[in-house]
């Protein structure tokens, strides 16, 4: 019977994976990857999903907020201050004031991450267009420029970098702060991230870590190929006489 028993024991352990065992923890497991690479392919592409929809979600808040506060001057810092004091409520505390609003969802995590980024996006924003020369609007004016199409042709073209600096700021902040939302279940790798610390389990901890890194890398060198792209006037280069 005994000997039954080890032997059972030891096909059950043979059975298991080498490197994420009830035996063996390490923080570099191939197998892990191999074996749980649908789990981590969806935590992945949420968490990807609830930044970029959050973003897009703040920016559409930011750019009319800032609008509001360049032309109307008064304003101006009750609409920074307000942005402000948002971002310096702590996300535990938002979300669960979100939740019997907008319940248990990913829209909760993307409403609260946006609320966050309009600290970033709005002063970005602000400053972008203040820098403006005020001879190039004299000059749009002259030039018959609704004052419309002077934001849309000229003012926001040169106030590009700007905002696209503070939009690289507030996208990578929020890969970060996507991970609180595991709080309502939707955090994306935030959920691997707090299952691998409540459990111990280092393979899972570190590869959610790492992933939120690289996508946190990915999402900024695509803003800044965009940026070029928006801004073909600011490439180095030669010039040719």
């Amino acid at each position: 019977m005994r000997v039954t028993l080890l032997a059972a024991y030891d096909s059950a352990a043979a059975a298991e994976p080498s490197c994420y065992s009830r035996i063996t923890n390490e923080w570099f497991c191939a197998q892990y990857l191999q074996d749980r690479r649908s789990e981590i392919v969806d935590a992945t592409l949420q968490h990807l999903a609830i930044t970029v929809a959050a973003v897009v979600v703040g920016v559409l808040i930011a750019f009319p907020l800032a609008l509001l506060a360049r032309r109307v001057p008064r304003l101006q810092s009750t609409v920074l201050g307000s942005s402000t004091i948002v971002y310096t409520i702590p996300s535990l505390a938002l979300l669960p004031l979100m939740v019997p609003f907008t319940g248990l969802s990913a829209t909760t995590v993307v409403l609260a991450l946006a609320l966050y980024a309009l600290t970033v996006l709005v002063r970005s924003m602000l400053e972008g267009l203040a820098a403006v020369p005020a001879e190039v609007r004299e000059s749009a004016t002259g030039l018959g420029y609704s004052r419309t199409r002077m934001l849309l042709r000229v003012e926001l073209p040169l106030a590009t970098p700007v905002i696209m600096a503070g939009l690289r700021v507030a996208t990578v902040s929020t890969v970060a702060l996507t991970t609180v939302g595991s709080l309502v279940a939707y955090g994306g790798l935030g959920n691997l991230i707090k299952d691998g610390v409540n459990t111990n389990f280092r393979a899972e901890l570190l590869t959610a870590a790492v992933l939120c890194v690289l996508l946190a890398v990915l999402l900024d060198a695509l803003l800044v190929v965009a940026e070029r792209v928006l801004t073909p006037w600011n490439r180095g280069g030669q010039v040719t006489s």
